[in-house]
């Protein structure tokens, strides 16, 4: 029994990170249509918001709903840490105007040692010579990765400025996940989070869209966006996360890098070379790493 949930978990999770790495191949496609940052992100959000508004309606409303006292402080606290939601929306999205989603991906999956970081501050100890060695890995596989070496690499340096900063907020995003308020049902946790990110990208929008704003983008890219990005995943990860566990969830959850590249390579036909997958590979090997246990 324990074993079926485990691997119903794994599925779940796989199924809710594969979703994730579909995301930038659809907005590198919809920027292939005309549409802006602001339009793609702002139509995500806006349709995530409504769906996860009214998810909770339903559930209120149904009485067998457990009823949990939810204060201002924590809904104060969620929006606050949801910020980190559309910040990282915001900066992926923008690094693939500038490289390949292949890179992109690469770029945001830097998390793996940006994450050893938080927690050495945060917890002001060093981290584990196994910790050490995942991120030594996981730098390597990024310089393969990306292609850095490559004598005709001509490569857009705004992207990886964008693809970093969408790490770190990513990163930033997980923590605020595994420690706030998280005594709350995820759905209601969920949706706070989602209004905090909605209103950083509300204001992205304001700042920076300087054109009319085209509303076909919610009937041509905004469904298949919230859906991929703001709707089935978290409700997928939610469910599937306490099944299999931190550590096994964090090693399944390494399938959204070659998802996003394969996506990549048949939908927008970007090539990745040999020395591109090792990189891959060993970035997954990484995460993998990190996150067994090593026999004492």
């Amino acid at each position: 029994m324990v074993k079926n949930s485990t691997l119903k978990g794994v599925f779940l999770v796989g199924l809710g990170v594969s979703c994730y790495g579909m995301l930038a191949t659809f907005v590198k496609m919809a920027y292939q249509e005309g549409y802006t940052t602001a339009e793609v992100s702002g139509s995500q959000f806006a349709l995530g918001l409504i769906a996860l508004l009214i998810l909770n309606f339903f559930k209120r409303k149904n009485p067998r709903t457990e009823k949990v006292p939810f204060s201002k402080y924590q809904k104060r606290q969620l929006i606050i840490a949801g910020t980190s939601i559309g910040f990282t929306s915001i900066f992926y999205y923008l690094a693939v105007k500038y490289v390949p989603v292949s890179v992109a991906i690469v770029l945001l999956m830097q998390t793996v040692w940006m994450g050893v970081v938080i927690e050495m501050f945060l917890e002001k100890k060093l981290p584990s010579i196994q910790k050490i060695l995942s991120v030594i890995l996981t730098l390597t596989g990024t310089v393969l990765a990306t292609n850095l070496f490559h004598d005709n690499l001509v490569m857009e340096w705004e992207g990886f400025f964008w693809g970093l900063l969408a790490a770190a907020s990513y990163s930033a995003n997980m923590y605020a996940c595994n420690r706030v308020a998280i005594e709350i049902p995820s759905s209601q946790r969920s949706l706070f989070m989602l209004i905090g990110g909605a209103i950083i990208v509300l204001l992205f929008m304001l700042i920076t869209q300087n054109t009319p704003f085209h509303f076909s983008i919610f009937l041509k890219w905004g469904l298949i966006l919230s859906l991929f990005g703001t709707i089935i995943p978290p409700l997928l990860l939610n469910i599937g996360f306490p099944l299999t566990g931190i550590g096994l969830g964090s090693i399944v959850s390494a399938l959204e890098l070659p998802v996003s590249v394969m996506m990549a390579y048949f939908l927008l036909g970007e090539k990745v070379l040999f020395g591109q997958w090792m990189g891959i590979f060993i970035i997954i090997a990484a995460i993998v790493f990190m996150n067994i246990r090593l026999k004492k």
